[in-house]
């Protein structure tokens, strides 16, 4: 059993999330990669769902998956009448990848992470005050923490995100929460900026970043910050697994681990820690 921390929403509802009304958007373009994104995190869906859950008509949802039929981003399933993401859409999200080596660089050092801790480890980024999580390697515990590659999360409730935030200056900081919020998620959840500062300021002095059941009751994540030739933080590597198989007396050395295994990434990359 996977404990996946963005569970489906469900079906037969409006998203809230109402699309950009910028001038000089391609209202066509704009609803045609709302409706990519609503398949990815779906996996598959009816045309009635995906109408309903874009507020569009079915007949304009319909000609919107036709065209991307016919170049490859979405596929029709004859057995479940449902739609999905197609092989085309995988080959162009895969291109972000090829746009760095942090990705190939991280996937031994991620196992041996897991091999030495029995826990699932995690690389992520920052993107638009966010924490993206690209790549993972499960451990094979029956209960394990699971994010989907582009899974996106609050930067203040993420033992990645925390490690990254703590390489960025206060104004930057600041400016992530305004946009953001710190929005509580669960009874540890640092929802103010006073308290964040305190936390990143002694994930500066020890070197690796310790979300406390923030995000998940009963998940915690070790984390500490890779970075590039400039000795600029460029993304995050982590442990993550239940609370009780990471306690406080195992901390010290499983943060250790993380802070050696992001040092070996940095390396791995041609970049340098800070000065």
């Amino acid at each position: 059993m996977s404990e996946d921390q963005h569970p489906r929403r469900k079906r037969g509802r409006p998203r809230s999330e109402a699309p950009e009304r910028q001038s000089g958007t391609v209202q066509a373009l704009d609803r045609g990669l709302r409706l990519l994104r609503l398949l990815a995190e779906e996996h598959e869906a009816t045309l009635t769902e995906i109408a309903v859950d874009l507020d569009m008509a079915p007949s304009s949802a319909y000609r919107l998956l036709i065209t991307l039929q016919q170049r490859g981003m979405v596929t029709f399933q004859e057995d479940s009448q449902t739609w999905a993401i197609g092989v085309e859409s995988f080959r162009i999200g895969s291109a972000f990848l090829r746009r760095t080596n942090t990705v190939e660089a991280a996937r031994p050092v991620m196992r041996a992470l897991v091999e030495a801790t029995g826990e699932t480890s995690n690389l992520g980024i920052e993107d638009r005050g966010e924490v993206v999580f690209v790549s993972q390697v499960e451990t094979h515990q029956p209960i394990r923490a699971f994010f989907r590659p582009g899974t996106r999360g609050h930067m203040h409730a993420s033992g990645i995100g925390k490690a990254l935030l703590a390489e960025r200056s206060t104004a930057s900081l600041r400016a992530i929460a305004a946009e953001r919020g710190l929005s509580r998620f669960t009874d540890t959840t640092l929802t103010t900026l006073a308290a964040l500062e305190a936390d990143l300021q002694h994930t500066r002095q020890r070197g690796w970043a310790l979300d406390n059941e923030e995000s998940t009751t009963g998940m915690r994540c070790l984390a500490a910050a890779i970075f590039n030739e400039y000795g600029e933080a460029v993304a995050g590597i982590s442990i993550s697994g239940l609370a009780a198989r990471l306690p406080d007396a195992a901390l010290p050395d499983i943060g250790e681990r993380v802070r050696s295994a992001a040092r070996e990434v940095t390396e791995a990359i041609g970049g340098r820690p800070p000065r």
